[in-house]
């Protein structure tokens, strides 16, 4: 069985976890505690990826990280080389798609939190900023966690977004779940096996995480 698949899915939802915990983490406190026009609005567009199918957002994504899209025109002149069917472009693909699957445990959590705390931390002097970091994050923690185990498992699980910009590149953007799809299609049962076994304990015990985590 080749590893690489798996390796590269591991790397990608690394990548996309972390980068996703430090940009949801003030999406969130923005949509609970701030009132602004078109709150609504945004908060409903930042979850379309959930009720989108992958395909629809993958042609999307295809279009603006290509040559005549603005991020991928954007990219050329920054880089002197194309985004798509780079591994730069499955993570930009990932963090899109993933992105309500970071915010709303996210936003959950901060909902629960007494607002007194908050009340006392201003009246004690500390500012917007450091009433964030220093009473917001840390009685939030739950909720971050669970929020990054969520979106590292939905990474791994990834498909149609990926082989939509990233499309099948050994070594760079074939992802496990692609790598499974093709054996599947050139009839090596046993190869897609063995990928979708290694798989499944990787689910279950991060699965087992968020459960333990809403319990407490």
């Amino acid at each position: 069985m080749d590893l690489v698949p798996l390796l590269l899915s591991f790397k990608l939802a690394v990548f996309t976890t972390v980068m996703l915990v430090v940009i949801a983490a003030p999406v969130a406190y923005l949509l609970v505690y701030f009132r602004f026009p078109g709150k609504s609005f945004v908060d409903a567009f930042i979850a379309l990826p959930i009720v989108l199918p992958p395909t629809v957002l993958g042609f999307y994504l295809l279009i603006w990280l290509g040559p005549g899209g603005a991020i991928g025109h954007l990219w050329e002149v920054l880089f002197g080389l194309p985004l798509l069917f780079t591994f730069s472009a499955i993570v930009i693909a990932s963090l899109v798609y993933n992105l309500p699957f970071a915010v709303q445990p996210m936003k959950a959590s901060f909902e629960k939190i007494d607002t007194r705390l908050m009340e006392s931390a201003y009246i004690l002097g500390l500012s917007r900023v450091a009433t964030f970091f220093r009473v917001i994050l840390p009685n939030a923690l739950g909720g971050i966690i669970a929020s990054a185990i969520l979106v590292f498992v939905h990474t791994m699980g990834e498909f149609g977004v990926i082989l939509m910009v990233g499309g099948s590149i050994p070594g760079k953007t074939r992802v496990a779940s692609i790598a499974i799809y093709e054996a599947v299609e050139a009839l090596r049962y046993r190869d897609a096996m063995l990928m979708s076994l290694a798989l499944i304990p990787v689910s279950y015990v991060f699965l087992l995480l968020i459960n333990r985590l809403n319990l407490r």
